[in-house]
């Protein structure tokens, strides 16, 4: 497409990135206005209004399979992502719907794959292990991924290292290989550290934390996730979860005074947040 919509994105603000969709929609192509569409349809996603996506996707939906494949796989996409994402609390997932969401992947990946658009074919593997609760199962679809990502030539491709490298990171925490997991999530820090992602770098940090938790290494845990809550505070952004993993790291070393303390951060952060 001509309009790139990484640069319109906001992920951390769904209606602003709404809003740009929309204005972007004025000069846009046809096709490009279909993706652009769909990009729509994943802010209301994002908000949780899955009913609102789907409506919207209805409603475009008779202009899709005429379309060039970059909108099917968009189409596809976004629609599996009505019914099940990491958007969608406990008790809106249901077997029905993942399976849904699965056939909508996969639908994505093959004519992504056929169509030789390797950054969306990656987009959708990467979706699989939200429907696949399995850790090994997980680790199998993100070493996919990541295959995709070391053979591709095309540079958006390259953009998918660093959450794919944290998502086999997290699959062999599960698994409980360690060492593993933290050479995984120090990939994953290098890979975001390059592209200057400063938020998703934070995430890195914290996910190695959580394996020297893991590990019983706790004053290396505590160091680092003391480090996010300054860093976090700087930026008038308090992260819950810093303050859950640290509640967890007091209660390890049998430090009830600050346990209670982050504990009390945490219920609060989480709260505000919500």
């Amino acid at each position: 497409m001509t309009v790139d919509i990484t640069k319109l994105w906001d992920y951390g603000n769904p209606a602003l990135s709404e809003q740009r969709f929309i204005q972007a929609i004025v000069d846009a192509s046809a096709d490009d206005t279909l993706i652009l569409q769909t990009q729509i349809v994943r802010t209301f996603g994002l908000r949780r209004q899955f009913f609102k996506a789907r409506s919207i996707l209805s409603s475009i939906g008779i202009n899709i399979a005429t379309a060039a494949p970059e909108v099917q796989i968009h189409y596809s996409l976004e629609l599996g992502r009505t019914y099940a994402s990491a958007a969608h609390p406990a008790d809106m997932r249901t077997s029905d719907h993942d399976k849904t969401a699965r056939e909508h992947y996969l639908h994505a990946f093959q004519t992504a794959k056929r169509a030789g658009l390797d950054a969306l074919a990656i987009d959708a593997l990467h979706m699989m292990p939200i429907v696949d609760a399995d850790p090994s199962r997980q680790l199998a679809w993100n070493q996919k991924a990541i295959a995709f990502v070391e053979q591709s030539t095309q540079p958006e491709s390259k953009r998918w290292e660093g959450a794919l490298r944290n998502n086999v990171g997290y699959a062999k925490h599960l698994l409980g290989e360690y060492d593993e997991a933290l050479r995984q999530f120090r990939l994953s820090l290098e890979a975001h550290q390059k592209d200057e992602n400063i938020e998703a770098v934070r995430i890195s940090h914290w996910m190695i934390a959580w394996t020297y938790r893991a590990q019983k290494r706790y004053a290396e845990a505590i160091d680092i996730q003391l480090s996010l809550e300054r860093e976090w505070h700087a930026v008038g952004k308090p992260d819950p979860y810093v303050f859950e993993e640290l509640q967890h790291l007091y209660c390890a070393i049998n430090n009830q005074e600050k346990e209670y303390h982050y504990r009390e951060k945490f219920e609060t952060a989480a709260r505000d947040r919500d």
